[in-house]
């Protein structure tokens, strides 16, 4: 899409002749559907109402945001003490959507989480969701993405890459899938977040080639008939794990292992034809979360279908609808953003419906966004396949390229160091 091309908000009028018909057979499904879709009606014939008196609802609620995730950062809500073993995890979604605001901490602050992650990293290698608690790669991957988006020297430091690959080894399965911990339970999950660090962190190839042999085709079964990935191979397919997998799959450079063009077909028809968003899985809700997991998924697809030498000419997936589903239904005027009209603000929704809005703008060319409404709305880009800066991983596999010599030569297999 050139940038001559302006990208306008729907007709909601017209858009009615979407609203479900449940064909006079209501069930609780239906009714789930019809429930959500009056909220969205709610939020669309109000942009109608009052689009030429309150300019604001056209807009990204900016500092709103900001406000919100600084004070979340520096203090968490007693509703969080549910999320204790979450707590890496909160501070990625933090600085993640931060950093697509182009909101910066201060040096101080951010060498408080840098002290923070670093208490939560264990000595068998991997990090847990907080201090004290046992290695899991989910908030490993939380824990090394944010470590990343500080990009300072003593981030980096807080990384000790040989006890990590120990750990990956220690949750690695013989037929190349990965437990989340140590005699855990075994998802597609584990699998995406132990490649993510290690590609992200740039460990050496002999290291790569070993710990994930056998790993591409074991995510390749995670498919399902209908074209998406479940949890593990025989699974229902889901937005999450269909990101995971592919995800994965393009990381290790073995995307040719799945069907894509059956995966493409299953993400396009996520997305919602009133609401404009993305559900997670065939007959379900809309949720804003889906804007990153489904969305990253399609241009990551067309990718790996047209070669990496090769620009995409237009992104499949409707980026005006996405990005109108978000400014209109899914932020909150005191800052943060949601799941679906009606819902509370949390930080997992505020990082992953503004990774989607990176998304949807970039997806084509980072140089000519494609940007709905005001111009302030134009988000940073992130990188699709680590949901981290561009720039960050830049810097962070340029940084570990230079220590790979000193860690790792002349050290025995690390598979066999893990046992």
């Amino acid at each position: 899409m050139g940038t001559e091309e302006e990208l306008l908000f729907r007709n909601f009028q017209r858009l009615k002749r979407y609203i479900f018909d449940d064909e006079k057979v209501s069930t609780t499904t239906s009714r789930e559907q019809q429930k959500t879709e009056s909220s969205v009606e709610k939020c669309f014939d109000r942009f109608e109402q009052i689009m030429f008196t309150d300019p604001r609802l056209t807009q990204i609620f900016r500092l709103e945001h900001q406000y919100y995730l600084d004070a979340m950062l520096r203090r968490l809500p007693s509703n969080y003490e549910c999320l204790d073993s979450s707590r890496a995890w909160c501070v990625y979604w933090i600085l993640q959507a931060a950093q697509l605001l182009s909101f910066n901490f201060d040096d101080q602050t951010l060498d408080h989480v840098v002290q923070f992650l670093s208490k939560c990293r264990t000595p068998t290698g991997g990090f847990g969701g907080g201090p004290g608690q046992y290695a899991h790669l989910a908030p490993t991957y939380a824990a090394v993405n944010s470590l990343c988006i500080i990009g300072s020297e003593q981030a980096y430091r807080a990384i000790d890459r040989p006890t990590l690959v120990q750990f990956l080894f220690s949750v690695r399965d013989s037929d190349g899938s990965f437990r989340l911990h140590v005699d855990g339970e075994t998802d597609v999950r584990g699998a995406y977040c132990a490649i993510s660090c290690a590609k992200l962190l740039n460990l050496p190839e002999p290291v790569i080639k070993e710990l994930f042999a056998g790993t591409g085709d074991w995510i390749a079964q995670c498919q399902t008939y209908e074209g998406g990935f479940g949890g593990a191979p025989g699974l229902e397919a889901h937005g999450g794990y269909t990101f995971c997998g592919i995800a994965g799959l393009a990381l290790l450079n073995e995307a040719d292992k799945c069907d894509r063009q059956a995966l493409l077909k299953w993400t396009l028809r996520r997305q919602m034809r009133y609401e404009g968003g993305f559900q997670g899985r065939t007959n379900k809700l809309v949720d804003g979360c889906y804007s990153f997991w489904v969305g990253a998924t399609i241009p990551i697809t067309q990718a790996t279908l047209s070669g990496v030498d090769k620009q995409m000419e237009h992104t499949l997936f409707d980026v005006e609808a996405l990005q109108e589903y978000i400014l209109l239904c899914c932020q909150k005027q005191s800052g943060g953003l949601i799941d679906k009209p009606g819902k509370p603000q949390d930080l997992y929704h505020t990082c992953y419906t503004l990774s989607g809005v990176s998304i949807a703008q970039h997806s084509e060319c980072a140089n000519s966004p494609q940007v709905l409404g005001d111009t302030i709305n134009e988000l940073l880009p992130t990188h699709p396949l680590f949901n981290v800066p561009p720039k960050s991983v830049a810097a962070a596999r340029s940084h570990f390229s230079n220590s790979n010599d000193t860690e790792f030569s002349g050290k025995d297999s690390p598979s066999k160091e893990a046992s």
